[in-house]
């Protein structure tokens, strides 16, 4: 029973011993296993810090990004800016340079003017008492040129025939005189009866320049008038055997101080004075260009 005894109790110490052995193992395990969890929390923190640290230089990068597309868009707007502030630049100059050079036509113009309307005076006052006839011409060249540069519109509150205009615009300009042409009218009777309603002074100036023109380019050969109805308006045809002038001056010979030939009288404002007048009076005057000629045929239009 003893042996038993002792044996039960040998048995309980190896248990005993076994059992410590055990759990102090167990507690080693766990040590161990509680320093690995803390070294793989350690771990685990530094990648955070680690992805923490990339997502902030990410954010760094995106920012510099950012910051370079504003400092692009920037440049491109100061490049905008300074082109648009070159072509302002560029239109004053222009317009500067423009105004320039309308001031030097206008004073040239101004000088011409003065110097033409000089001459005219000088000449009527010579022929004032000899020949009435030329003084009127040179009193209408006087008149043409204060008149290139009006727009005033005219006062149209006369009523005369078409035929009284002819005759006058004929006896002012001279052409029925004229030795070295032959001067011809084709107006009907029922045209020349048609009462206008215009102002009388001016109608006859414009017609007497268109006239006197067409004397002045006709060295021989014929000068005809004709007048016609279209539409609303009365045409006063006027066709020479002149040197005639191409499509290309057909504007340019309306402009105030121009000659094409430098040979033939005159200061270059009597069509000039007379388109100035038709415009004036709600009319018209230009240069057929489709007229074959020989010569030239200029359409005075008048409201009718």
């Amino acid at each position: 029973m003893t042996i038993l005894i002792i044996i039960l109790v040998l048995l309980v110490l190896i248990l005993g011993v076994a059992l410590y052995h055990q759990i102090k193992a167990a507690n080693n395990h766990t040590e161990e296993q509680q320093q690995l969890l803390k070294d793989y929390q350690k771990r685990v923190d530094e990648q955070e810090r680690l992805l923490s640290d990339y997502r902030s230089l990410e954010q760094n990068f995106d920012n510099v990004g950012q910051g370079y597309e504003q400092a692009l868009l920037a440049f491109d707007k100061i490049e905008e800016d300074k082109q648009k502030m070159q072509n302002t630049v560029n239109t004053l100059q222009q317009q500067n340079h423009d105004l320039q050079e309308q001031y030097q036509k206008l004073c040239g113009s101004q000088l011409q003017k003065m110097q033409l309307i000089e001459q005219a005076a000088f000449e009527a006052k010579k022929v004032l008492t000899t020949n009435p006839a030329s003084a009127l011409r040179q009193l209408n060249c006087i008149l043409n040129a204060n008149d290139v540069a009006i727009e005033t519109a005219i006062e149209a509150d006369d009523n005369i025939t078409v035929g009284d205009i002819i005759n006058k615009a004929v006896l002012e300009s001279g052409i029925g005189a004229a030795s070295y042409l032959t001067f011809t009218t084709e107006v009907g009777e029922d045209v020349k009866s048609t009462m206008l309603l215009t102002n009388e002074a001016q109608a006859v100036r414009a017609l007497g320049a268109l006239l006197d023109n067409a004397g002045k380019f006709t060295t021989e050969g014929s000068v005809k008038l004709t007048v016609k109805p279209q539409g609303t308006q009365l045409q006063f045809i006027v066709e020479d055997t002149g040197s005639g002038i191409s499509a290309e001056d057909a504007e340019k010979i309306f402009e105030p101080f121009t000659k094409l030939n430098s040979y033939f009288e005159g200061a270059g404002v009597g069509l000039t004075a007379a388109r100035s007048i038709a415009r004036r009076l709600n009319g018209d005057l230009i240069l057929d260009t489709t007229f074959e000629g020989p010569g030239a045929r200029f359409v005075l239009s008048l409201p009718s």
